[in-house]
């Protein structure tokens, strides 16, 4: 039986005229929207949860992945403040190293928030949380408006350049920008509710080699038991964060759309009863998690890959393999494929398994991110930030991270100034103006012929 349908009018108030509108307030959209500000635009950031940060805060994972090729620090400017502000506020986990040229760092959720908050007030950024965007308004091939929901009911943006940094490439999907999502079949990388747990003795988990990195070890005896309902080999783990506190990156959800409501329901609902069967596996199977006791779980699903836009250019496993160069370069990232497996067959495991060794980089190896990434085909004022810039789906699972958001975060923010700056098409702009802005704000750019 097909849906029936309704016309639905209203007459809404266009609440903000600005240069640059933001969706999204993730790393991408955080630094995409300070980006801008600095560059003397006014900008408003319209975030959909209760706070800023995307996955490092709403979403419970409290690790940045990739800031650095163990040499060079890879997410420089705006994700170096993060880093250095971090630090300043006791931020970072228990027995962190201020290593700067440490790939991964593990920090505490709470205090990320607070660093963002901050940032984003000093910015002088016009903002809201609680509020997404549900519709776009287009003349041609502009963005015109976007019309966002509140508490306070429905409202407009109307603006000169837009960036999506939803993550899911909403607002391009909306504006009939070209997409792709998941594999041949449509088949997606497996998501993650994360969780947080306490009463946790770390000192007899660590001298039980059973840390983050050797959990997984013992799945087969907990599988042979019968303690879980799908036999998933692959565990993140839990990471350390304070005296007796772990972050729990446990679990999988499987064929979950997180394009779709109705399916991150019944995804959230199930990955809830499902970190029951982690607990017991935690107590009954390693030491040093006997007394742990579940605290929360996070207020959003992790969601890895939804839609990945089709730009000007589609960033390939090639170009990760050939460490490529590109004239229009505005950052370069070295995390590995991070490839997580669509079902929980043994070979879909194996597979992953396999990229992840092989699809690796040594220590001051890295590719380049060309600015084409960020521009949606057919669109002369709308660039992407994030998980969903263009990319193939392998490459999608090594710049998906935090700190690759960041990276083409700070370029789209500074590109959309540009554009506002010369009124043109955010393709027009100058590339050897952008790099010399972004070198300027401490991104790393080895390669650029900058001004």
């Amino acid at each position: 039986m097909s849906e029936q349908t309704l016309c639905f009018q209203r007459t809404i108030p266009i609440r903000h005229r600005v240069n640059v509108f933001v969706a999204g307030g993730g790393p991408a959209g955080v630094a995409a929207a300070i980006a801008a500000a600095q560059q003397g635009q006014r900008v408003f950031l319209a975030e959909a949860q209760a706070a800023f940060g995307g996955m490092g805060t709403t979403g419970g994972l409290p690790m940045f992945c990739g800031m650095t090729d163990e040499i060079n620090f890879l997410a420089g400017g705006i994700g170096r403040k993060v880093y250095e502000q971090l630090w300043k506020a006791n931020g970072m986990a228990i027995s962190m190293p201020h290593d700067v040229t440490r790939p991964e760092v593990f920090f505490k959720g709470e205090v990320l928030k607070r660093v963002y908050d901050q940032l984003i007030l000093e910015s002088g950024i016009e903002f809201s949380l609680m509020t997404r965007v549900i519709e776009v308004e287009t003349d041609g091939e502009r963005v015109t408006a976007a019309i966002c929901e509140g508490k306070s009911g429905i409202f407009a943006v109307v603006a000169d350049v837009f960036i999506d940094c939803t993550g899911d490439a909403d607002l391009c999907a909306r504006v009939g920008a070209p997409f792709a999502q998941g594999d041949a079949d449509g088949h997606v990388q497996a998501g993650t509710l994360c969780s947080v747990w306490a009463n946790i003795d770390w000192e007899a988990a660590n001298r039980a080699h059973h840390g983050i990195w050797r959990q997984q070890e013992h799945l087969p005896r907990a599988f042979a038991d019968g303690v879980f309902s799908v036999q998933d080999a692959h565990l993140p783990g839990m990471i350390p964060v304070a005296a007796h506190v772990g972050y729990g990156n446990i679990g999988h959800a499987f064929g979950v759309d997180g394009t779709d409501e109705r399916s991150l329901t019944a995804a959230l609902m199930d990955m809830r009863k499902k970190l029951l069967e982690y607990e017991r596996f935690y107590k009954e199977y390693l030491t040093g998690y006997e007394q742990m006791e579940l605290v929360s779980t996070a207020a959003v699903l992790g969601i890895r890959e939804t839609r990945r836009i089709v730009g000007d250019y589609v960033l390939k496993l090639d170009d990760f393999r050939n460490r490529a160069s590109f004239d229009d370069e505005i950052g370069r990232f070295a995390y590995g494929v991070d490839l997580h497996a669509s079902t929980p067959s043994p070979e879909d495991y194996q597979s992953f398994l396999q990229d992840y060794k092989c699809l690796q980089l040594a220590p001051g190896e890295s590719y380049g991110i060309p600015y084409r990434v960020l521009l949606p085909q057919g669109k002369r004022n709308l660039l992407t930030a994030g998980r969903c810039v263009s990319t193939d789906r392998s490459i999608q699972a090594s710049i998906r991270v935090m700190p690759g958001c960041f990276i083409t975060g700070q370029a789209a923010g500074v590109a959309a100034a540009l554009a506002v700056e010369a009124g043109m098409s955010t393709r027009d702009i100058s590339i050897r103006e952008l790099q010399t802005r972004l070198v300027k704000l401490g991104a790393y750019l080895p390669h650029a012929e900058i001004a």
